[in-house]
């Protein structure tokens, strides 16, 4: 279950999802230098909601996942999983962890509702929990349908379900929405916001796409070149990420434009229909001088915001700004 400030409760206390301190990782390539994929990599995500794991190809997010996992293993550095250091005590916390690494298998002939229920009876799980998940994935009408006439959206989903069959703490999504139309990537989307409500599992989802992240998730890790360069919730690592621009507006712009131009200010080109029929100051070091600069000619502002940069602009200055 969740802990009260948002960490899970695990053993009797309460603890982040997930942590890693100090974790390399590199892969040797046959004639060619090593391949480094995680880079000193510190992270901690705690219980609750929907955590974006975003970076583009190749910054360390599917690694991350794979040694979380016990897939691979670190070539230093501590990782934890629900308080339990990994791989060490893999065992003692895997049943409390659902994950959907890659495109899911299953019997092609079968049902979704008998491919899930021959998973269930391995674990030992009860048939009505495998009707549970159908539900919670939107399947249960669709359940007695052959597995190869499904849409790709549909396979995920029921992906999806396979890994929320043991009621896990924490679900790990890596790239859900990969090669999905945009008709399944709203599926799926969908779906991952109706888990983050739920409050009982926590979902960490590792995605290049930007408008996933952004409309899912609470929270969010930036990865670039095997470190995490920004975590925190979406908003925050937004706000981190100023423009240095101004929106203005006053009743008579064109004086004002006027006025701030001799006053040394740099305006946008673009017409003030473009902002919202406010006028965009570029650079602006200290927006007080733009209120004494309007003042002085008594012109009143109505409106002075600072501009936050959007998140495409805010993941490209991140990502790419590392050396």
């Amino acid at each position: 279950m969740l802990g009260r400030w948002g960490t899970a409760s695990y053993g009797g206390r309460s603890v982040p999802v997930i942590e890693v301190a100090g974790a390399h990782k590199s892969y040797r390539r046959r004639r060619k230098p090593a391949e480094r994929a995680l880079d000193g990599l510190d992270l901690m995500v705690d219980g609750g909601g929907v955590h974006g794991f975003l970076g583009p190809n190749g910054s360390g997010k599917t690694t991350t996942i794979r040694i979380l996992l016990g897939l691979v293993r670190a070539d230093s550095g501590e990782l934890r999983l629900l308080g339990k250091p990994v791989p060490q005590a893999l065992p003692d916390v895997i049943g409390h962890v659902g994950a959907l690494v890659e495109a899911p298998l299953f019997y092609p002939n079968f049902g979704g509702r008998l491919n899930l229920r021959l998973l269930a009876e391995t674990a030992g799980i009860s048939r009505r929990r495998v009707e549970e998940c159908l539900e919670l994935v939107g399947l249960r009408e669709r359940g007695d349908d052959r597995f190869k006439g499904y849409s790709l959206g549909m396979k995920q989903r029921l992906g999806i379900a396979a890994a929320l069959l043991k009621k896990p703490q924490l679900l790990i999504l890596d790239e859900p929405s990969n090669g999905l139309d945009p008709a399944g990537i709203r599926e799926v989307r969908e779906l991952i916001q109706r888990l983050g409500r739920d409050g009982r599992t926590t979902v960490f989802l590792s995605s290049h796409l930007l408008a996933e992240i952004e409309q899912v998730c609470d929270h969010v890790s930036i990865m670039a070149r095997g470190r995490c360069v920004a975590t925190g919730p979406v908003r925050q690592v937004l706000a981190s990420r100023s423009t240095g621009d101004v929106r203005v507006r006053v009743p008579d712009q064109a004086r004002a434009r006027a006025v701030l131009v001799e006053a040394g200010f740099t305006l946008s080109d673009d017409p003030p229909e473009a902002d919202g029929g406010a006028i965009r100051v570029h650079g602006v070091a200290d927006p007080a001088e733009i209120t004494r600069a309007l003042t002085r000619e008594r012109l009143y502002l109505t409106e002075l915001s600072p501009i936050a940069a959007d998140f495409e602009s805010a993941f490209l200055e991140l990502t790419q700004a590392q050396p």
